[in-house]
């Protein structure tokens, strides 16, 4: 076990408590509840700017400090286009919702909540499904099947 192998776990842990987060907010905001909405809103945010913050310093250090490639996928048969759908989808979600999230909560913060409730309805599903496949992509990577 080396330095770098507590890294995946951490960062689906925060993918995972992101979109804990998200589901409850969503609840809170359809109770009429903002004030907890806001506050799960707020620590969905940070968990995943958390989670980017770990996720690029693993890779980075993966990288250029221990010159590795990227962690091979193992899986064999109907496993592996399952598991390659999912991580595209989310790899190019996750890159296209990031600024839309922060247009969101500048929106909220701002007290634009008009504009705010437009985008959420647009970006909500959309951040839900990254912090829901991040997980499965480390489940599938490093518990389901893992590398050698």
């Amino acid at each position: 076990m080396n330095a770098l192998s507590i890294f995946p776990h951490i960062n689906a842990t925060l993918n995972g408590l992101s979109a804990v987060f998200l589901l409850a907010g969503f609840l809170f905001i359809m109770r009429s509840d903002a004030h907890r909405h806001r506050a799960c809103m707020l620590i969905a945010s940070s968990l995943s700017g958390l989670f980017l913050i770990t996720y690029i310093t693993f890779h980075s250090l993966r990288t250029y400090y221990f010159g590795l490639g990227p962690t091979r996928f193992t899986g064999e048969g109907l496993s592996r286009p399952i598991y390659f759908t999912i991580l595209t989808s989310h790899t190019i979600l996750a890159a296209g919702v990031a600024p839309f999230v922060l247009v969101t909560l500048w929106r909220a913060l701002k007290g634009q909540f008009d504009r705010h409730r437009r985008i959420a309805r647009l970006v909500y599903p959309v951040w839900l499904y990254v912090s829901v496949t991040g997980v499965i992509v480390y489940f599938m990577l490093y518990q389901l099947y893992p590398p050698a």
